[in-house]
């Protein structure tokens, strides 16, 4: 069996991989899309299927106000115990000198059920993880530390502490047991333990093209802690011309067929019409994925297997493959709950902002704040998790002023997203106009050329096509016959690599949205959301 790579595609970054038994799970990160931590399943390393999003009640995990790409940072998931233990961060503050980031512990006794209430750890730094330990039967927690200090290096070190989950609280001394190798910035730090040895693994130098997973080992879970001779574990920075770039963060998993696996962060990056090779690198809008390497150990070292670089393919373990279902093109919105797929902006929406029974067969979402709102927007989008793809909508809208719009998002954040939308002009009546972000830039690109719709409550069809580094929006009123609205976009400009200062983690998103900033809350129905890669 042959596994290609990205296993999985689109905004599916900082992956922690765990078996139970002979299943396979993988945590990633979500940041400031609700609900929060996203958990794929498999049971042959190759096929995954999307099975929980644990982080589901503001109890859990409350993100109003938070900065873009702040919120959950770096998931991890264990299995010991008879149940999963995730732990996770809440990052209130990105900018500036410091990192204001909150870590907790949830368990679950199944995967897709209801998770714990918080249990809170600390909160000195990101990327926190907990490590099971099989000699002492104690449990570990392990991150990074945050030092704001003027004339320090941010990057302090990781921290080592016992946790005693009958207290529910982490206990005893605190060890700094790493501080990293030169090429800095060491983060995401998992222990193991492997025929007499500690391994600590980390990544460093950034999470961009720079980036690299970093392994260490020790007799001692307390250090010190031995880099590996041929440091670093994976890296594609030495690799301008591979797929995979800005291979580092990941985890290892140890299969039940004797087998090693590494799962790690990469970036595919566009195809290039005229920059130079290396500088600009790239840009990934599909965000920062998962993909899959086998291992192999040597004078109980691990390594990756044919050289420390990330591989389009690889060997899949000796397992029979088990795929899954295909997911469905197009989703009717024909139940009471959204599909996984979809997210909200950093808090759960309610019945009075978005609504799959008020009209049953349709979601309904009643007006909120501007697309630039890091508080409460109506707004459900799914990842770009392709180069190419068509997503439509059908919408029904009747504005009555210019501060009420409803349509179809491209998004990144909040400083970066164009919106085919429905709204209201004074002399024109119902139009369909186009408004962008663009790094805080706003504009109206067809302004005074907007597209005059029937003054009634007939439904309009909206859709985008992406590919590769463009993409242009269409719109219908009958849903056969299409035309081209707008100009044509720039696909790079929904990318972490595009955007001002740097610092941001996530991806594309499309979606569906409707803002009233009037304060009346009217409402758009939407008839079916489709998404259909080519």
């Amino acid at each position: 069996m042959k596994i290609q790579n990205p296993i999985l595609t689109g905004f599916h970054p900082d992956p922690s991989i765990c078996r139970a038994g002979e299943d396979y799970y993988i945590a990633t990160s979500t940041f400031e899309w609700f609900p929060g931590v996203t958990i794929h399943h498999s049971k042959d390393l190759k096929n995954w299927k999307l099975v929980s999003r644990p982080l589901n009640r503001v109890s859990q995990l409350d993100m109003k106000g938070n900065p873009n790409s702040g919120g959950v940072w770096a998931p991890q998931l264990s299995y010991q115990d008879g149940k999963f233990w995730l732990i996770y961060s809440d990052i209130k503050v990105t900018e500036g000198h410091w990192k204001d980031s909150h870590n907790y512990l949830t368990v679950c006794d199944t995967i897709d059920g209801e998770w714990s209430e918080p249990i809170y750890m600390n909160s000195s730094g990101f990327d926190p993880s907990l490590f099971h330990n099989p000699n002492d039967g104690k449990k570990y927690f392990v991150n990074m530390v945050w030092d704001h200090r003027q004339g320090h290096h941010n990057f302090y070190g990781i921290v080592l502490q016992e946790y005693d989950h009958d207290q529910r609280k982490l206990v005893g001394d605190k060890k700094i047991i790493f501080k990293g190798t030169d090429i800095k910035l060491t983060e995401a730090p998992h222990l193991y333990y492997v025929d007499g040895y500690y391994y600590l693994l980390t990544a460093e130098g950034g999470t961009t093209f720079d980036h690299q997973a970093t392994i260490a080992r020790s007799k001692t879970i307390d250090g010190p802690y031995d880099v590996h001779p041929e440091n670093p574990l994976i890296s594609s920075f030495a690799h301008p011309r591979i797929t995979l770039q800005k291979a580092g963060h990941g985890s290892f998993v140890h299969t039940h067929t004797d087998e090693w696996y590494f799962v790690h962060l990469t970036g595919r990056v566009l195809p290039k019409k005229s920059d130079a090779l290396l500088d600009p690198r790239g840009y990934c809008p599909l965000g920062r994925e998962t993909a899959i390497q086998r291992v192999e150990w040597k004078e109980q070292w691990p390594y990756i297997v044919d050289g420390n670089y990330p591989k389009d393919e690889i060997d899949g373990p000796n397992i029979e493959e088990q795929p899954f279902p295909a997911a469905p093109v197009k989703e009717d919105f024909d139940t009471e709950q959204l599909p996984l797929d979809f997210q909200t902006l950093r808090i759960p929406l309610g019945e009075d902002i978005a609504s799959l029974k008020a009209r049953p067969g349709y979601l309904r979402l009643s007006g909120r704040e501007s697309l630039t709102s890091l508080f409460t927007q109506a707004f459900v989008a799914r990842r770009w998790q392709h180069f190419q793809f068509t997503a439509e909508t059908k919408v029904e809208f009747r504005p009555n002023s210019f501060q009420q719009s409803a349509g179809l998002v491209n998004y990144y954040n909040t400083e970066n997203w164009t919106y085919l939308n429905i709204t209201h002009q004074e002399e024109k009546g119902r139009i369909l106009d186009i408004m962008v972000s663009d790094n805080t830039a706003f504009s109206q690109p067809i302004k005074g050329e907007e597209i005059v719709l029937p003054q009634t409550d007939a439904p309009v069809y909206l859709r985008v096509v992406v590919d590769y580094n463009d993409y242009h929006y269409e719109y219908s009123l009958d849903g056969t016959s299409w035309e081209n609205v707008g100009p044509v976009f720039s696909s790079y400009k929904l990318s972490d690599d595009y955007i001002q200062g740097g610092g941001f983690f996530t991806g594309a998103f499309v979606g569906m949205a409707c803002q009233d900033t009037s304060g009346e809350r009217l409402h758009a129905d939407f008839d079916y959301f489709s998404y259909d890669p080519e």
